[in-house]
């Protein structure tokens, strides 16, 4: 595996200034210049690297931070003498965070992960790091905690909104788009959580039982595909345990795979409390992280102690700091340091999230097409979701907020020092305000909807409605079920009733029930769409904007069609935001041999299985074809072509159906493009081969037999297969 910054010019075009990763060292020469520097450090200075605080007042009791430390997610002190500049961390993949509103600026909100991943488009996921990570930058900080690659095993997981998908080719590709926009402004990016963090529910100690090779052919793949594209400096392990470890304390993980299997030359930094003990630097963890949330401060004195007595934690504290140091090298930190203040470009950024979002909407139901709207409509009725002042966000540390904070903040009642990272907040995006705009001549009538009789009867009056159904997911708390909150099914139940022109527009970060779906007319699924969102829902709605998201993630029917129809642990444990074991006895395992490698769309088509709306769905306003398709097993050639009267994006999805004759499905190419009428392109993929292959006994191995590949529009519906004959191969990462 090769470990060099990369840049591209769409990322380029991002930067606030002339600085590019393109002048800094690679990390081959950032590794030598680190060794160097490493042999300059005297025993004092060789823990400095390897431990950081959280800089926020979490209490009356916190330490005043260090001057230069900038509120945020962690500072981790540098070393002056040695020209080692201070590491200045702030959350997270869907911009900068707003850390509860304690530094009183904004950033540009990115639509969720779900809504980038549903653009499948790594160019645009490579514009919207490069934005982030520019803001960052402008605001001082030197280190993203971005690059979440977490598969989604669990629809319900409360961070399924901040992660990209089910699936390893699609995570990985995009997330590795993501790393290399934030890292070409001279920042480190992470890549996180690693890994088979699946879910909120007892986060902190659930422990995860899989296979090596069901691992490696899923969850872990993703991680490798987005390392292998994105080259991020540092990796950011988990907080739930792996066959008993935790994932800062793996030696499985961390040793194993990534350093030792993968060749990885970055640093590994922990999440924030999720180091049990010392030992954990044996285990490959170089970075103690946020060490205010963590039983001790293991990797500060204690850690010196042990190096002076012991050479393994001599040899480890050595490669520490070489791997800390390779990252600051590579990334160009010390050479062109982040300094706050500097000026942000938020009309460009906000034209990056505003394409994201229009880009991320999937059109699930479009009957007698009723979308798009004629901006002649006489009387618009709009319902629900606070659609006058904004559009719903995720919760956690994600959090992302513009100037002047939220539209609309709803506490939670959560209490503690994270209590303001539970709320639901709204970005000040008005989709009303952009309905209007949309279709002047219209009478737009807005009701919050929490009185049914009088949303009833506005939709009798109105020629269309369009009712804002939200559902609100955070870092912390899992889903208990598929069904909108407050009564909002029972609302669209009887709206739909009473108007059979409506429309209804999720603003989710998980799949949700759908009990109304065959009374309405058209239904969006729109996730959080960011600091635009409500422009881009309006242009999608009148058809400026011709939908082209196809989902990244399977919504299924019922709970009943997962493999854990319950959630591990739900039932049993009270929900916190730490997800703290309730006593040291306390056990929690989940189970994902049940599965295996075969997650979400894989996990369907092995069970023959049927999804409400399956992995890859999306529908537009005019029709493409897909044919011609050619495959030797390692590149394949497909033509698409635009047989409507709009102009408008598709996705070829290129599939595995079969293989010696046995079915096994999995995604292993794809491509977007853009298609004037009746224009038609063919397009090209290469076939990553590890996804024809098993892992088995220490490396990859692909059997002999015939491989059957089918373009679909989507992971249901395929078209006809192709046949191959491979001959066995194997081999080693």
């Amino acid at each position: 595996m090769r470990l060099i910054l990369m840049a591209s010019a769409a990322s380029l075009a991002m930067l606030p200034s002339a600085v590019t990763a393109g002048t800094t060292d690679n990390v081959a020469a950032a590794e030598a210049r680190a060794a160097a520097t490493v042999r300059q450090m005297t025993p004092e200075e060789k823990t400095v690297l390897t431990h950081g605080i959280m800089p926020l007042p979490l209490s009356p009791n916190t330490p005043r931070p260090p001057a230069d430390a900038i509120p945020g997610a962690g500072y981790i002190a540098g070393i002056e003498r040695l020209g080692v500049p201070a590491l200045k961390e702030t959350d997270a993949s869907l911009g900068v965070s707003y850390v509860m509103g304690i530094r009183h600026d904004g950033a540009t909100a990115l639509p969720s992960g779900l809504a980038m991943a549903a653009s499948w488009n790594p160019d645009l996921l490579r514009q919207g790091g490069a934005a982030i990570g520019a803001e960052a930058r402008a605001k001082g900080f030197n280190v993203l905690l971005a690059g979440g690659a977490n598969l989604t095993r669990d629809p319900r997981n409360g961070r399924t909104f901040e992660y990209l998908s089910e699936d390893p080719l699609l995570t990985g590709e995009l997330v590795g788009a993501a790393i290399t926009g934030i890292q070409s402004n001279n920042i480190i990016s992470t890549i996180k959580h690693f890994a088979l963090n699946g879910q909120e529910t007892g986060r902190k100690f659930i422990d995860v039982k899989i296979s090596d090779a069901a691992a490696r052919e899923s969850d872990l793949l993703a991680f490798q595909i987005g390392i292998e594209r994105g080259n991020p400096l540092s990796v950011m392990c988990s907080y739930n345990r792996i066959h008993g470890s935790q994932g800062c304390d793996s030696d499985y993980l961390l040793n194993k795979v990534l350093k030792q299997d993968w060749r990885y030359k970055g640093f590994v930094m922990s999440d924030w409390g999720a180091v049990p003990s010392l030992d954990a630097a044996l285990h490959g963890l170089d970075q103690q992280s946020g060490e205010q949330l963590d039983p001790a401060v293991f990797f500060a004195k204690t850690l010196g102690d042990a190096a002076a007595k012991d050479p393994r934690y001599a040899a480890r504290l050595d490669d520490m700091n070489k791997r800390v140091l390779t990252a600051i090298y590579a990334a160009g930190v010390d050479k062109n340091p982040a300094k706050p203040g500097g000026a942000i470009d938020f009309a460009a950024h906000a034209k990056v999230a505003e394409d994201t979002a229009k880009q991320g909407i999937v059109l699930l139901r479009n009957e007698g097409n009723v979308l798009p709207l004629a901006k002649t409509a006489k009387r618009i009725a709009v319902i629900g979701g606070y659609a006058t002042q904004g559009v719903l966000s995720g919760g956690g540390s994600s959090q992302v907020q513009g100037e002047g904070g939220p539209a609309v903040s709803v506490a939670i009642g959560a209490e503690g020092p994270f209590a303001a990272l539970m709320q639901q907040n709204y970005h000040r995006s008005s989709p009303v305000k952009a309905i209007r705009a949309m279709a002047p001549g219209a009478e737009v009538v807005w009701r919050m909807g929490d009185y049914v009789a009088d949303a009833v009867n506005q939709a009798k009056k109105a020629d269309v409605v369009i009712v804002f159904a939200t559902k609100w997911s955070t870092e912390g708390l899992d889903q208990a079920d598929f069904s909108l909150p407050h009564g909002q099914d029972a609302l669209i139940q009887a709206v739909a009733a009473a108007n059979p022109r409506t429309i209804v527009v999720l603003e989710t970060g998980n799949p949700v029930d759908m009990p109304w779906l065959d009374k309405t007319a058209a239904v969006l699924e729109a996730w959080y769409p960011g600091a635009r969102g409500g422009e881009a829902i309006a242009s999608v709605l009148f058809g400026e904007t011709n939908p082209s998201g196809r989902l990244p993630i399977t919504f299924p029917k019922n709970a009943s069609q997962l493999p854990r129809p319950i959630l591990d642990g739900y039932a049993e444990l009270e929900p916190n935001f730490a997800g703290e074991a309730p006593s040291k006895d306390a056990r929690l395992t989940a189970d994902y041999d049940i599965e295996g490698s075969d997650v979400g769309y894989r996990w369907f088509a092995r069970k023959g299985e049927k999804a409400l709306f399956p992995f890859g769905y999306g529908l537009s306003y005019t029709s493409f074809t897909a044919g011609g398709l050619k495959t030797d097993g390692k590149t394949a050639t497909f033509t698409l072509g635009n047989t409507g009267s709009r102009a408008g994006a598709t996705v070829g999805q290129l599939y595995l159906v079969s293989r010696a004759g046995s079915p096994k499905q999995r995604l292993v190419g794809f491509k977007r493009v853009e298609l004037a009428p009746g224009a038609s392109q063919k397009v090209s993929v290469t076939i990553d081969p590890r996804l024809l292959a098993d892992w088995d006994s220490g490396g990859w191995k692909i059997p002999a037999g015939d491989y059957a590949f089918a373009l679909g529009s989507d992971a249901e519906h395929l078209g006809p297969a192709v046949t191959v004959r491979i001959a066995a191969r194997s081999w080693k990462d």
